[in-house]
């Protein structure tokens, strides 16, 4: 540890030693310092500059964004941006500007398309009439599913990478999400299924992620598939009660982040008086090593309506016989 103007930070480290924390060549620092200002700030007299830790993580930004198919310069601007680590390790807060854009930028997509270019584009203006009619344009034309995959979770994906980097847009994803959910519940009402409801969709205890949940509904009813919709932070005590009263075929247990994926509200679901015939556990929080034995995994969106819809014709064909 060395200390600079009363305050300690950590010691600052050579290019080599940054280049094999990042996985880059010495050659990749120079370039990124030498065009964008992106280098060591550490100098003492008689010695190499070295980076210290807000030049390590403005670098790990950079290299995130450029890996993600970002170009270097724009990647750059968002380093830049980034807050500066505090001396206890958090980080400051990001200073929000007046235009609610966090001081511009774009919104990586990826390889998405056009579409989700201009979704991401008009995101950044907070443009909702524009970002609305850009999602019911592409669920009329291509369907749930499609525009999922393809438009709307890039660009959520996104959004929630520009907050990780520099903790703004936090407007711009209320705004995205709004009009996200009163899309998909449009297209959810426009295509209502017939028959009793053999779905049961529930996020897990506490989770508030509730969007991949609502197209998941909005495209089993594209797919004429009838289900109940519990909605956000579901206690275990309350799904297994809801279980017991509706009996459906399948339910559906969405977790995005590892906090609240605990498996006992899915072992809670396996031991319910009125066991569903199949259990889904479905959303990134889940660990695949952690799932009780008769619980399933769906990789994406096509696999969890398929998924539910075989299993509510199954139901619905032993019923029969």
């Amino acid at each position: 540890m060395t200390r600079r103007s009363g305050r300690v930070v950590d010691e600052a480290l050579s290019a080599g030693a940054v280049a094999r924390r990042l996985g880059v060549a010495v050659t990749t620092l120079r370039t990124w310092h030498q065009r964008y200002g992106l280098g060591p700030s550490e100098h003492v007299p008689g010695h190499h500059r070295r980076y210290t830790p807000t030049d390590l993580a403005r670098l790990e930004i950079m290299r995130r964004l450029t890996a993600e198919g970002v170009s270097p310069a724009e990647a750059a601007r968002w380093a830049r941006q980034a807050p500066d680590p505090t001396p206890n390790g958090t980080v400051a807060p990001t200073r929000i500007h007046p235009t609610g854009r966090d001081g511009g930028g774009t919104i990586p997509v990826g390889r998405a398309g056009p579409a989700a270019r201009g979704l991401a584009r008009a995101a950044m203006r907070l443009d909702a009439a524009a970002i609305s009619e850009t999602i019911g344009h592409a669920l009329a034309a291509s369907g749930v599913v499609a525009t999922w995959e393809g438009l709307l979770r890039p660009v959520l994906a996104g959004i929630g990478e520009r907050h990780a980097a520099t903790a703004g847009l936090i407007d711009v994803e209320h705004l995205v999400s709004r009009c996200v959910s009163e899309a998909l519940a449009a297209a959810s009402r426009a295509k209502v299924p017939t028959g009793p409801a053999r779905i049961l969709l529930s996020c897990a205890d506490e989770e508030q992620h509730t969007l991949p949940l609502e197209a998941l509904a909005a495209a089993l009813a594209e797919a004429g598939v009838s289900y109940r919709m519990l909605g956000a932070r579901v206690p275990v005590a309350a799904l297994v009660e809801a279980v017991n009263r509706t009996g459906p075929a399948a339910v559906v247990l969405w977790s995005h982040t590892r906090a609240t994926a605990d498996p006992v509200q899915l072992s809670a679901l396996l031991a319910a008086p009125r066991r569903p015939l199949l259990v889904l556990a479905a959303g990134p929080g889940w660990r695949a090593d952690t799932l009780p034995a008769g619980v399933v995994r769906p990789v994406d969106l096509a696999e969890a309506v398929s998924l539910s819809a075989a299993v509510r014709d199954s139901l619905d064909q032993s019923r029969r016989d």
